[in-house]
């Protein structure tokens, strides 16, 4: 498996997860996973925290967001990141083109995240129940219909942006379980706009920056990619306000 591969050092590896990927095996998903591609990248290298099904891995992405993902490649430097997840201390920053214009244009969205009563493969804002979480948005584009936003995860619950800007009115577009009325949205869009959506067939969302204390130095360290070749083809479709 070609990775793409952003940092590596003896205590972790800084990969560039592309669309489609399964970050580690599941029932359906027994091999061509990135964890696959870590085994035979990095050998024995990695740390054994996980378990022999997630080696390294400290923290994921869904398998159609693109993005900057961190593992360890032994159980101290896992142990760190660990903590550091689980304490927020980690910055992350994604891109996502969301269905409309975002009002305020920036803000805070909170909402603890549940199992979705309504379906239990899915998640939502619960009224009751659930883990608290919170989410940065700023509004850095705005089209037709359409708008560029970056969106910062204080915490780090199941598809939170996802779920987030679902119920802030602004589903991320091509969302396959959260886009909200998609089929109707799509026919406002620019012919161009409607093709790319269909191709991805997936929401528009990376992680494009992402900082954090490396664990054997104890300096902050930070990632950072330039946008996803999805959301740069989506937003040179959409028509500017």
């Amino acid at each position: 498996m070609p990775l793409v591969v952003v940092h590596e050092d003896e205590d972790l590896i800084v990969i560039d997860k592309p669309l489609g990927l399964v970050v580690h095996p599941a029932p359906g998903h027994a091999d061509g996973t990135l964890v696959n591609g870590l085994l035979a990248h990095c050998g024995g290298s990695l740390s054994g925290i996980g378990g022999i099904s997630r080696p390294g891995i400290v923290h994921r992405l869904d398998k159609d967001t693109s993005g900057l993902l961190v593992a360890a490649k032994n159980d101290a430097a896992h142990r760190s990141l660990a903590a550091q997840f689980a304490e927020q201390s980690v910055e992350k920053a994604y891109l996502a083109v969301v269905w409309g214009v975002p009002s305020p244009s920036s803000g805070e969205i909170t909402g603890n995240i549940g199992r979705n009563p309504r379906n239990r493969k899915t998640m939502a804002v619960v009224a009751g129940g659930g883990k608290p979480a919170l989410t940065s948005y700023r509004t850095l584009t705005a089209f037709a219909g359409a708008s560029l936003v970056d969106l910062r995860p204080a915490t780090g619950r199941t598809h939170q942006l996802r779920v987030h800007m679902a119920g802030f009115g602004y589903p991320i577009i091509g969302d396959p379980l959260y886009g909200g009325g998609a089929t109707r949205r799509l026919k406002a869009l620019p012919a161009a706009a409607r093709a790319i959506v269909k191709t991805y067939g997936c929401q528009a969302l990376h992680a494009y920056l992402i900082g954090f204390r490396h664990p054997r130095s104890g300096a902050i360290i930070k990632f950072r990619l330039k946008t996803s070749i999805y959301i740069n083809k989506l937003i040179s479709s959409l028509d500017a306000i």
